[in-house]
Protein backbone atom coordinates (compact mmCIF):
# COMPACT_ATOMS: atom_id res chain seq x y z
CA UNK A 1 0.00 0.00 0.00
CA UNK A 2 2.20 2.59 0.94
CA UNK A 3 3.36 5.72 1.03
CA UNK A 4 2.41 5.93 5.23
CA UNK A 5 -0.41 8.47 6.10
CA UNK A 6 0.18 8.11 9.54
CA UNK A 7 3.46 7.89 11.48
CA UNK A 8 3.45 6.74 15.15
CA UNK A 9 6.32 8.57 16.95
CA UNK A 10 5.56 7.06 20.35
CA UNK A 11 7.75 3.97 22.25
CA UNK A 12 5.67 1.03 23.10
CA UNK A 13 4.06 0.66 25.86
CA UNK A 14 2.33 4.66 25.98
CA UNK A 15 -1.09 3.01 24.24
CA UNK A 16 0.51 2.39 20.27
CA UNK A 17 -1.63 -1.12 20.34
CA UNK A 18 -4.89 1.04 21.00
CA UNK A 19 -3.58 3.19 18.33
CA UNK A 20 -3.14 0.81 16.14
CA UNK A 21 -6.55 -0.47 16.83
CA UNK A 22 -8.53 2.85 16.76
CA UNK A 23 -6.62 3.87 13.20
CA UNK A 24 -7.69 0.18 11.88
CA UNK A 25 -11.53 1.78 13.10
CA UNK A 26 -11.00 4.70 10.97
CA UNK A 27 -10.08 2.65 7.89
CA UNK A 28 -6.36 2.43 7.91
CA UNK A 29 -3.53 -0.40 7.65
CA UNK A 30 -1.94 -0.31 10.54
CA UNK A 31 1.90 -1.25 11.06
CA UNK A 32 2.54 -2.73 14.41
CA UNK A 33 5.29 -4.85 16.31
CA UNK A 34 2.69 -7.27 16.50
CA UNK A 35 2.97 -7.92 12.86
CA UNK A 36 6.44 -8.49 12.97
CA UNK A 37 6.12 -10.94 15.11
CA UNK A 38 3.50 -12.55 13.40
CA UNK A 39 5.70 -13.38 10.62
CA UNK A 40 4.14 -10.06 8.16
CA UNK A 41 7.39 -8.14 7.96
CA UNK A 42 11.21 -7.52 7.21
CA UNK A 43 13.27 -7.27 10.34
CA UNK A 44 16.48 -7.69 8.03
CA UNK A 45 15.77 -4.53 6.35
CA UNK A 46 14.77 -2.18 9.59
CA UNK A 47 18.27 -4.05 11.10
CA UNK A 48 20.08 -2.45 7.94
CA UNK A 49 18.50 1.23 7.67
CA UNK A 50 19.81 1.20 11.59
CA UNK A 51 23.48 -0.05 10.40
CA UNK A 52 23.51 1.77 6.82
CA UNK A 53 21.45 5.16 7.93
CA UNK A 54 23.09 7.11 4.96
CA UNK A 55 21.81 4.66 2.40
CA UNK A 56 19.37 4.68 0.38
CA UNK A 57 16.80 3.09 1.69
CA UNK A 58 13.16 1.23 0.10
CA UNK A 59 10.95 2.75 2.70
CA UNK A 60 8.16 1.65 0.57
CA UNK A 61 8.69 -2.35 0.26
CA UNK A 62 9.54 -2.20 4.09
CA UNK A 63 5.57 -1.21 4.63
CA UNK A 64 3.95 -2.45 1.62
CA UNK A 65 0.50 -3.24 2.46
CA UNK A 66 0.36 -0.28 5.11
CA UNK A 67 -0.61 2.97 5.48
CA UNK A 68 0.19 3.82 8.85
CA UNK A 69 2.87 2.56 11.14
CA UNK A 70 3.28 3.10 15.14
CA UNK A 71 5.10 1.30 17.55
CA UNK A 72 8.12 -0.33 17.26
CA UNK A 73 10.68 -0.41 14.94
CA UNK A 74 8.72 2.60 13.37
CA UNK A 75 9.53 4.93 16.50
CA UNK A 76 12.68 4.11 15.55
CA UNK A 77 13.05 5.83 12.17
CA UNK A 78 10.63 8.83 12.55
CA UNK A 79 12.96 11.07 11.09
CA UNK A 80 13.35 9.00 7.84
CA UNK A 81 10.36 8.57 7.49
CA UNK A 82 8.90 11.61 7.85
CA UNK A 83 11.36 13.37 5.40
CA UNK A 84 10.29 10.31 2.74
CA UNK A 85 6.58 10.68 3.20
CA UNK A 86 5.95 14.52 3.77
CA UNK A 87 2.35 14.71 3.83
CA UNK A 88 2.08 12.14 6.75
CA UNK A 89 0.72 12.96 9.57
CA UNK A 90 2.62 12.23 13.25
CA UNK A 91 1.39 10.98 16.30
CA UNK A 92 3.33 11.34 19.56
CA UNK A 93 1.28 9.53 22.97
CA UNK A 94 3.68 10.32 26.03
CA UNK A 95 3.36 9.20 29.83
CA UNK A 96 5.48 9.74 32.41
CA UNK A 97 8.80 8.25 32.35
CA UNK A 98 8.65 6.54 35.87
CA UNK A 99 5.13 4.29 34.57
CA UNK A 100 6.74 4.14 31.15
CA UNK A 101 10.09 2.48 32.37
CA UNK A 102 8.29 -0.25 34.63
CA UNK A 103 5.96 -1.15 31.83
CA UNK A 104 8.59 -2.26 29.49
CA UNK A 105 10.10 -3.99 32.51
CA UNK A 106 7.19 -5.71 32.63
CA UNK A 107 6.76 -6.65 29.23
CA UNK A 108 8.90 -5.89 26.29
CA UNK A 109 11.85 -6.95 28.62
CA UNK A 110 10.85 -10.25 28.53
CA UNK A 111 10.94 -11.22 25.29
CA UNK A 112 14.26 -9.30 24.64
CA UNK A 113 15.90 -11.23 27.55
CA UNK A 114 14.41 -14.77 26.30
CA UNK A 115 17.54 -16.94 25.27
CA UNK A 116 16.01 -17.63 20.88
CA UNK A 117 18.73 -20.67 19.60
CA UNK A 118 15.52 -22.41 19.67
CA UNK A 119 13.61 -20.04 17.72
CA UNK A 120 13.42 -19.98 13.22
CA UNK A 121 15.70 -17.52 11.29
CA UNK A 122 12.83 -15.71 11.20
CA UNK A 123 12.19 -15.09 14.80
CA UNK A 124 16.06 -14.95 15.46
CA UNK A 125 16.11 -12.20 13.00
CA UNK A 126 12.76 -10.34 14.57
CA UNK A 127 14.58 -10.46 17.96
CA UNK A 128 18.29 -9.32 17.18
CA UNK A 129 16.40 -6.37 15.04
CA UNK A 130 14.57 -5.65 18.11
CA UNK A 131 17.18 -5.78 20.58
CA UNK A 132 19.28 -3.61 18.26
CA UNK A 133 17.40 -0.74 17.18
CA UNK A 134 15.16 -0.24 20.12
CA UNK A 135 16.12 2.83 22.14
CA UNK A 136 19.61 2.53 20.29
CA UNK A 137 20.64 -0.79 21.92
CA UNK A 138 18.98 -0.43 25.35
CA UNK A 139 18.26 -3.64 25.59
CA UNK A 140 20.94 -5.41 23.81
CA UNK A 141 24.27 -3.68 25.96
CA UNK A 142 22.45 -3.91 29.06
CA UNK A 143 21.60 -0.12 29.43
CA UNK A 144 17.90 -1.01 30.32
CA UNK A 145 18.19 -2.90 33.19
CA UNK A 146 21.64 -1.16 34.65
CA UNK A 147 20.65 2.80 33.87
CA UNK A 148 17.24 3.24 34.41
CA UNK A 149 17.70 6.98 34.94
CA UNK A 150 19.65 6.78 31.43
CA UNK A 151 17.01 4.91 29.86
CA UNK A 152 13.92 7.17 31.42
CA UNK A 153 16.19 10.94 29.90
CA UNK A 154 16.71 9.57 26.85
CA UNK A 155 12.32 8.25 26.16
CA UNK A 156 12.02 11.74 27.01
CA UNK A 157 14.72 13.36 24.83
CA UNK A 158 13.30 11.25 21.98
CA UNK A 159 9.69 12.91 22.66
CA UNK A 160 11.04 16.32 23.02
CA UNK A 161 12.97 16.04 19.76
CA UNK A 162 9.42 14.75 17.68
CA UNK A 163 7.82 17.95 19.09
CA UNK A 164 10.63 20.12 18.46
CA UNK A 165 11.16 18.83 14.82
CA UNK A 166 7.79 17.56 13.40
CA UNK A 167 6.51 21.06 11.91
CA UNK A 168 3.39 22.16 14.15
CA UNK A 169 0.97 21.56 11.34
CA UNK A 170 1.80 17.65 10.97
CA UNK A 171 2.04 16.78 14.76
CA UNK A 172 -0.76 15.63 16.74
CA UNK A 173 0.79 15.22 20.93
CA UNK A 174 -1.56 13.75 23.37
CA UNK A 175 -0.65 12.38 26.85
CA UNK A 176 -1.36 8.42 27.90
CA UNK A 177 -2.07 9.85 31.62
CA UNK A 178 -4.87 12.62 30.51
CA UNK A 179 -6.85 10.04 28.33
CA UNK A 180 -6.84 9.41 24.47
CA UNK A 181 -10.08 10.20 22.85
CA UNK A 182 -11.40 9.40 18.97
CA UNK A 183 -12.29 13.52 18.87
CA UNK A 184 -8.66 14.74 19.11
CA UNK A 185 -7.39 11.87 16.67
CA UNK A 186 -10.46 12.47 14.34
CA UNK A 187 -10.03 16.27 14.23
CA UNK A 188 -6.06 15.60 13.43
CA UNK A 189 -6.48 13.58 10.38
CA UNK A 190 -9.76 14.89 9.34
CA UNK A 191 -11.86 11.62 9.38
CA UNK A 192 -15.53 11.35 11.22
CA UNK A 193 -15.76 10.49 14.65
CA UNK A 194 -17.00 6.47 15.46
CA UNK A 195 -20.20 5.65 16.77
CA UNK A 196 -17.70 2.95 19.33
CA UNK A 197 -15.65 4.42 22.19
CA UNK A 198 -11.87 4.94 21.57
CA UNK A 199 -10.30 1.09 21.87
CA UNK A 200 -8.17 0.36 25.27
CA UNK A 201 -5.94 -2.53 24.40
CA UNK A 202 -3.87 -3.97 26.82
Amino acid sequence: MAPLKVIGAAYSRTGTDSLRTALNMLGYTTHHMRNIIAGNGHPELFEEAYDHPGKDIDWDKMYEGWDAAVDSPTVCFVRPLIEKYPDAKVILIERDADCWYASVKNTILEYNSVNMDGYNEYGQAVHRMTRKVWLDGAFLNGEFENEPEKVKAKYKAHNAWVKEFVPKDRLLALNLDEGIRFEEICAFLDKPVPAEPYPRIN
